[in-house]
Order: structure tokens, then C-alpha cells, then sequence
């Protein structure tokens, strides 16, 4: 799966949970009806009665301390508690497991595979019948939100839904990142292209040897470090693994743009400026080297690393965070930035074996509201954030040093779990914005004076400026969100091509620059071994479908 769950994400996460309680006097057939709406056996009676519900999140996380005080609320207000379980090891053989076995909690994070293996109930009548607020919040994306396969929704997005205006002035997507004590030390460079970036970053490893050059990812589903930059290189969105012109998609894997930055991988891999341990390293290593302050730049999705950026900042090494630029291929323009499209089969589902989906539904609609999503994104009033005369929410000092914390987050919120949840993006009817990060002011005031320092250095008041406006999103946007199906042609010539690029990626980086040809020519022969006009078939048709379907009318 590509990053999308990325941008998503973007960004990473783990969060959850899970409500409900013992359908006591209900038929034994409307426990896992979702359209039932039936009987709610003792919740009809106590709606706020004590349930813990069990909750699979399918990325790395920490369990929020036992006395958090927003899941206290949610308790105190909802009768709902959370077992939460983080992915530990390999998503695929995780799934494979629970799948087999048909061992569901009661409300899973999505993924294809469990969507595939039938493992959620649809949502879309119990919506419907018991859920206004999410059924307002998702209506300008019903049909886009719905699986494509039979129709139904199994899964409530997390990203991609905004109300009012947007605002971004962070900026998590894809981007060639560099440390910005990096910059500051070589006067506040502007790189354009691969060769710029790339001396920057030999000539301050050749003052520091001791740090880290480039680095990069390649394992499990976050393989788009290392194969998606090609894309983005050449002027096109983030579509995955294709490229889309004029409507019409294609891989890129075997095409120039890719050989033109692996080739550049190789030169600098010779050169020592590539980590030599990149490709036989997992999520959390990577993390763990980027939080160590020792890696100079990277490409990737920022909410990809942002787990490690809190680290530094918690460290105090605010100085070792980073500054993302959009490298071009001579002639490309830019689009790096998108309109966050909404992330289909990306968010919380309830499962076929959960005890009370109707009780799970009204929780989630509920936790839509407005009066929620601000306890849940900005805290509580007067502990978390303050309120100015105008109405305007705003943090002090001493509230913005608590709030990048880990610690303090871990016992005083639940982002981890906010990640996978339905949430407002975009500002509340009242004019503030859905976060703290995205209030215009509070950003502004919340950075530190090192922040300040290089944005003034660039002319420039937030990160996001560092990339063009995004264009408007392709009506079927985005490409990578097309659904696969299981032990299709096309599932299995792009499973066989990720594998491909997992495995001979870094024999082309890593091979003596005088045999690159020849590596790349066989990594390319491979390729072309593999049924991927099947692959692209699919994706073209499902192009032309969204075109059909999901226009406005």
C-alpha cells in the first residue's frame, strides 16, 4: 500500500477506540447488522452505560497514560473506554493472522485487505438512521467515500474533509527535506534541482563526517521514500505508483524520470553520502535516526517522520528539524502540494464481530460535533488553550511548551488516536481554526525564535510557503486510492512490481556506477516480465469511472 495512509497523514499514528456495551435482550441476528438499526438491549435504556470496546490500529503507538484526562471526559460523558492495540512487527502477516483466524476487535483502522476479506460491516444505513452529524460531515464526498467494489461504506475517513477555509501552515506532504541548521550554516540555500540539493548536503558532511548524508525507506508499506520521488521530480502529483496525463494513467517505475534519480542515488551512494544501512533498516530505525539529529536530508512525506520531529523537539534540538523544497526535473512544474483529497478505505471501520454498531456509530457521530473536535484538537479551555476578546483561541507560552511534550501529550491528549478518527479540518463555524497548528496567529506565536530566525532568512511566514499553492485535485484524485482486488491481474502485477522495485532498487543504487547500465537494464527487463497492462487496465478504467461518477453534476 502506498503512502496514503499516508498524507495523509499523512501523520502517522495509532489512536483509538471502541465503545459499546452487551446487547442484553437484543436478537441474536442484529449484533453485526449494520442496517438493522434494531433493538439497543440495555443501551436503549442508559445510552451513556459503562463499555470498553477493543481497537486495532495498524501503525506503531503508545498507550496514552491510564489518568489521560480526555479519555476521562469521553468516559465520564460517553460511558466509553478503549483497549487499544498498536501494530508491533509486520502489517501484512498481522493481517494475514486476524484474518485467518477471523479474530476482529471491534473497530479496526482500514485497510484494503481487511476490506477484501469482508471483515467490516457497512456503515451507510446505520449512518443514515442513527448518525446525522457524520452523514453532514461526509456529504460532499458520499459517493467518493463508498467502495467501489459493491458500493458500500465500510470505512470513515480521517483526512480529507474540510469545512469553512483551509489553512495550512505546516505542510505535510512529499518534499526533499533538509535539517535547518544545515541551511543556516550554508547561508540559507534555495536548491531547485537534484544537484543543488545534493551539494549541500557533501559539502556539509564534508565539514560534519560524523553525520548521516541521505536517507531513505524501504520496508513494509513505506516503501514511497525510496520509490515515489520520480513522480513528483517530473511535475505530477502524488498518484502512487502511476503517473496520469491528459487522464491516461502509467507506471513510471521503468521510465526515465526514475532512471534519471536512481542514477543520481547511485552517483551519490559512491560518493558516501547515502546511508549505508538505508535499505536493511525498519520503520522505527529510521525514526530513531532522524530523531537522533545526525541525518542531513531525506525525501519523504512529512507526517512520514513527524513522530521523529516531535522527538527533537521534546530534545530541544529544534535546530535538527526540517525544511522540505520541491526539486524539479528541468522543464517539470511544480505539484508537490495537493487539496488533501479525502482518504478513502482510511480511518476507522467497525468490525464483524463488534457488539454493538449501533452504539459504536452514535459515539463516532457525537465525537463529530464541533464542541468534541475542539476538546479533542485544541484540549480543554482554560488548561489547554485560552479564548482573546474577539473569540479567537490562542495558547500561552507556557500551554504551546506543554502541547510539543511527549509526555505531557501521552497523559493531556490522544493524537495518536485522533489520527485514525473523523475529524473537522478546515475552521469551526465560529471562525477559529480546527487545530492550533492551522490558526494563523497561534502558528505564528507558537514558533520559537530559531523558526523565526529562518523564516525571516526566506521571506517567508510558514513552511507551506516553501511550495506553490496547490492546483485544484483531478476529479479522480488520487490515483493511488483505486481499489485492487485480491488475486486480480491487476492486484498481482502491481504486488509483483512493488516487490520488484523492493528488491533491485537497491541493487541499482548500491552497484559500482560503472554497471549501472546493466542493472538497470535487467531491473527494467524484469519489469516488463510482469502483466502490468493488466495493472494499468484497471487503473484507467477506475479513472474513467470516478470521471463519470464523481463529477458535479
Amino acid at each position: 500500500m502506498q503512502k496514503t495512509a499516508r498524507r495523509l497523514a499523512k501523520g502517522a499514528a495509532a489512536g483509538i477506540i471502541a465503545l459499546s456495551m452487551v446487547l442484553s435482550g437484543c436478537s441474536s441476528n442484529s449484533n453485526n447488522s449494520a442496517g438493522s438499526g434494531g433493538k439497543e438491549g440495555a443501551a436503549a435504556n442508559d445510552p451513556n452505560a459503562p463499555v470498553t470496546f477493543s481497537v486495532f490500529m495498524n501503525g506503531p503507538g503508545q498507550q496514552p497514560t491510564a489518568d489521560n484526562k480526555i479519555l476521562k471526559k469521553i468516559k465520564d460523558e460517553t460511558g466509553v473506554s478503549f483497549n487499544m492495540e498498536f501494530l508491533v512487527g509486520d502489517l501484512q502477516q498481522k493481517l494475514g493472522v486476524m484474518i485467518a483466524g477471523g479474530d476482529y476487535p471491534d473497530i479496526m483502522s482500514g485497510d484494503d485487505k481487511l476490506i477484501n476479506a469482508k471483515a467490516f460491516i457497512p456503515l451507510e444505513d446505520l449512518i443514515e438512521e442513527h448518525a446525522p452529524n457524520l452523514k453532514k460531515h461526509y456529504a460532499a464526498v458520499w459517493n467518493q467515500i463508498k467502495d467501489e467494489s459493491d458500493g458500500h461504506l465500510y470505512v470513515l475517513p480521517s483526512y480529507g474533509v474540510y469545512q469553512g477555509r483551509i489553512t495550512e501552515p505546516t505542510y505535510q506532504g512529499p518534499g526533499f527535506w533538509l535539517q535547518k541548521a544545515v541551511l543556516k550554516e550554508m547561508g540559507y540555500p534555495t536548491p531547485k534541482t537534484l544537484d543543488e540539493y545534493f551539494d549541500i548536503i557533501a559539502k556539509y558532511k564534508e565539514k560534519h563526517p560524523d553525520m548521516i548524508g541521505f536517507e531513505t525507506l524501504n520496508f513494509d508499506w513505506r516503501v514511497f521514500p525510496l520509490q515515489n520521488a520520480p513522480e513528483h521530480l517530473s511535475g505530477h502529483p502524488n498518484d502512487g505508483a502511476v503517473v496520469v496525463d491528459n487522464n491516461k494513467a502509467q507506471i513510471f517505475a521503468d521510465k526515465e524520470i526514475s532512471k534519471t534519480y536512481y542514477k543520481k542515488l547511485n552517483e551519490i551512494n559512491a560518493q558516501g553520502l547515502l546511508d549505508k544501512e538505508a535499505f536493511v533498516q525498519n520503520y522505527d530505525q529510521y525514526l530513531a535516526k532522524i530523531s537522533s539529529g545526525k541525518v542531513i536530508g531525506m525525501f519523504d512525506q512529512h507526517w512520514n517522520f513527524g513522530d521523529a520531529e516531535n522527538s527533537l523537539i521534546s530534545q530541544g534540538k529544534i535546530e535538527n528539524t526540517y525544511i522540505g523544497f520541491p526539486l524539479l526535473y528541468p522543464g517539470a512544474e511544480e505539484w508537490y502540494r495537493d487539496r488533501g483529497a479525502v482518504g478513502t478505505n482510511r480511518g476507522f471501520g467497525i468490525s464483524v464481530n463488534a457488539k454493538d454498531p449501533v452504539r459504536i456509530i452514535k459515539f463516532w457521530d457525537k465525537m463529530i460535533t464541533e464542541d468534541w473536535q475542539k476538546v479533542i484538537q485544541w484540549g480543554i479551555k482554560g488548561e489547554d488553550y485560552e479564548v482573546d476578546d474577539k473569540g479567537m483561541f490562542y495558547r500561552t507560552p507556557e500551554q504551546r511548551k506543554n502541547a510539543d511534550n511527549t509526555s505531557w501529550q501521552l497523559a493531556n491528549k490522544i493524537k495518536t488516536m485522533h489520527g485514525y478518527m473523523p475529524k473537522i479540518q478546515g475552521t469551526y463555524s465560529d471562525g477559529n481554526a480546527a487545530d492550533p497548528g492551522t490558526q494563523p496567529q497561534e502558528f505564528y506565536d507558537s514558533l520559537k525564535p530559531y523558526d523565526q530566525e529562518i523564516l525571516k532568512a526566506y521571506n517567508k511566514k510558514t513552511w507551506s510557503e516553501f511550495f506553490k499553492e496547490p492546483k485544484e485535485n483531478p476529479v479522480y484524485f488520487p490515483a493511488y486510492s483505486i481499489v485492487l482486488k485480491d488475486g486480480s491481474a491487476a492486484q498481482m502485477a502491481q504486488s509483483k512490481l512493488n516487490d520488484l522495485q523492493v528488491k533491485y532498487l537497491p541493487k541499482v543504487i548500491m552497484a559500482n556506477p560503472g554497471e549501472f547500465e546493466q542493472t538497470w537494464t535487467e531491473y527494467v527487463n524484469e519489469i516488463h516480465k510482469l502483466d502490468i497492462k493488466a495493472y494499468e487496465d484497471r487503473m484507467n478504467e477506475q479513472i474513467q469511472w470516478r470521471i463519470e461518477n464523481w463529477s458535479v453534476k
